[in-house]
């Protein structure tokens, strides 16, 4: 039995690989244009990566600073599209949006104390 399927939806091939490049470059201009906490979180990535190869860290040290930071932008991506289909479905104010919405922003909150925990433990073990 075949799963239905969107119309959309592509079947592979080099030309999924285009297609899904230039939507990942769309999305991240989107978030970009739009999206005020992504533009934050992308200056302290831009930030976070000059300190990251600037301090004397071994290479894992390095990748785990990065990794973090790019982890919130990913989470706060997925928490925008939460919020973007919420907002598609209905702008008004519903139990169920408020739920979906703010488990988006703990994810996002979590991922930053990650981030934050990552830091200082690289950090403290480093220099202290």
């Amino acid at each position: 039995m075949e799963h239905p399927t969107s119309e959309f939806k592509s079947k592979g091939g080099f030309k999924r690989i285009l297609a899904a490049s230039s939507y990942t470059v769309q999305g991240l201009a989107t978030a970009w244009r739009i999206e005020h906490a992504f533009r934050q979180e992308v200056l302290v990535f831009a930030l976070g990566i000059i300190f990251a190869f600037v301090l004397p860290i071994s290479g894992y040290q390095r990748l785990a600073l990065i990794g973090v930071l790019l982890l919130v932008l990913v989470v706060e991506l997925i928490n925008s599209a939460i919020e973007a289909i919420v907002d598609r479905i209905s702008l008004e104010r519903h139990p169920l949006s408020k739920n979906a919405k703010d488990f988006g922003s703990a994810a996002v909150g979590l991922t930053v104390l990650l981030a934050a925990a990552t830091w200082v433990t690289v950090l403290y073990n480093r220099f202290m």
